[in-house]
């Protein structure tokens, strides 16, 4: 869990999502790469919960939205 600003990770929005600021899934790649765990959220709440997946879920989550996209 972050508890500062400055260790908050840094997050991008997901090339399945459809620009126009709906459907937004943002994830954070680095935090990923650095810790293993793979952070997703929904761009309209940033300060909202994050999902917290393995790479196992995060990447059934992007079979599912490959398929359903």
């Amino acid at each position: 869990m972050m508890t500062n600003e400055s260790s908050a990770p840094d997050w991008t929005s997901s090339s399945y999502s459809n620009g126009m600021g709906g459907e937004c899934v943002q994830w954070a790649p680095e935090y990923a790469r650095a810790t293993g765990e793979f952070l997703v959220r929904d761009s309209k709440d940033p300060h909202g919960p994050s999902l917290s997946l393995t790479a196992e879920g995060f990447a059934g989550l992007v079979a599912f939205a490959k398929s359903h996209g």
